[in-house]
């Protein structure tokens, strides 16, 4: 059957033996384009197509890997016809792996699209690296399974949220001129409710974030994936109007999820020429601040978890981060870890080990904290562990 990779054209390391053919759809041509030009220069023969007839078309040529738009000029909005073209390359061509392209506004849609049985989904404007990461990886896992076998709808619904989730994670640091910052989730499971992000608002202006999602697992990381959805969406009013975007998103997120669901939230704008962070901290763990000169404070609550309440309001504060302080951020899986041995790593602990660490730089103190953490409560987490650090300079 020609559309996917046979045992013949399966080399020894379980990657083609030839170059990968690759169809990319999307309506507009500069996409296209652009696309076609990096995947050729990847060593892939690249086809590409302007709507779902002519996609169809090029399938029946064959290939390997199929980069797909979910909005085409016919339904530019709800995704329909994506889902609609999805549905029939999966009963048509039910070997070749599918990679859907959507926008954030639209993560939801990438989602059910995943449910559906596409294999992953990349966020325009794409970056490069990242881009031809997954369609390499989805190559060779579409090589090494020449032969697929059914996969148990279970262990499938979790590899896919598995897969989404990791996509949910920042892939770069917006760079500022006053402050050093990096960001570290360890799962307890394959997926988990946890999530940090850092999100550029303009120039010398980086939102903060790092939110917990209640309950463990698939749910709770489907929870989380809509938060971030309606945080994304909407970060660019967090420059002149933080509450209001709270208070909305709050609201959404009532509306839209069960009264037992709920997060906590610390939402903070950096503002690289003041060196001043204005936050709102709903209902998350009040985050740890050690000054250059010895200091230790907290930074405490200002609102509600969110989900929680109708009548929800948010205040804010701000905190001057200069040159030497340090501010971390994190989840109670962390301070938590021991507890199903009634020795909790604590607050305390945590910030001795910070204080022990600080001369670390940021990226290297977030393992080295974890390690202490995993050297209290052993290895096997019993919840998500994630920290974020902020670092004047």
């Amino acid at each position: 059957m020609s559309g996917f990779a046979t045992a013949s054209t399966v080399s020894e390391g379980g990657l083609l033996s030839r170059p990968a053919r690759v169809v990319v759809a999307d309506d507009q041509p500069d996409v296209r384009t652009a696309l076609g030009l990096l995947l050729k220069g990847e060593g892939h023969q690249v086809e590409t197509a302007g709507s779902p007839a002519a996609l169809l078309e090029a399938l029946g040529r064959g290939a390997d890997l199929v980069l797909m738009d979910l909005n085409y000029t016919r339904d530019t909005t709800s995704g329909a016809e994506g889902l609609d073209l999805l549905h029939r390359l999966r009963e048509r061509h039910p070997g070749i792996p599918v990679l859907v392209m959507t926008a954030w506004g639209s993560i939801e849609l990438a989602v059910e699209a995943m449910r559906r049985g596409a294999r992953g989904f990349v966020l325009k404007p794409w970056e490069n690296g990242p881009l031809v990461q997954l369609v390499a990886a989805e190559l060779s896992e579409a090589a090494r399974r020449a032969a697929p076998a059914p996969v148990a709808g279970g262990s499938h619904d979790l590899a896919v949220a598995s897969r989404v989730q990791a996509e949910l994670f920042p892939r770069h640091r917006p760079a500022l001129d006053t402050l050093d910052y990096a960001g570290l989730c360890l799962q307890a499971g394959a997926v988990g409710g946890d999530l940090y992000d850092f999100l550029l608002l303009g120039p010398g202006r980086v939102a903060f974030l790092l939110a917990d999602a209640s309950g463990k697992g698939v749910g709770a990381a489907l929870l989380m994936a809509h938060l971030q959805a309606l945080l994304r969406s909407q970060a660019a009013r967090a420059l002149d109007d933080l509450p209001g975007l709270l208070a909305d998103v709050n609201a959404q997120f009532l509306a839209s999820t069960a009264p037992e669901h709920y997060a906590t939230l610390f939402f903070g704008v950096y503002d690289d020429a003041a060196r001043r962070l204005r936050y709102a901290n709903c209902g998350h763990n009040a985050p740890l601040l050690l000054t250059a000169d010895g200091g230790t404070s907290r930074l405490p609550g200002t609102a509600p978890a969110i989900g929680l309440l109708e009548s929800w309001r948010a205040a804010t504060a701000s905190v001057t981060l200069g040159p030497g302080d340090l501010l971390l951020l994190f989840s109670d899986g962390v301070t938590e870890a021991g507890r199903t041995r009634a020795d909790e790593f604590g607050e305390a602990r945590l910030a001795e080990a910070v204080r022990s660490r600080r001369r670390l730089g940021v990226s290297d103190l977030l393992p080295s904290l974890v390690s202490a953490v995993e050297a209290h409560a052993g290895v096997a987490h019993e919840d998500d562990l994630t920290l974020v650090a902020l670092r004047g300079r």
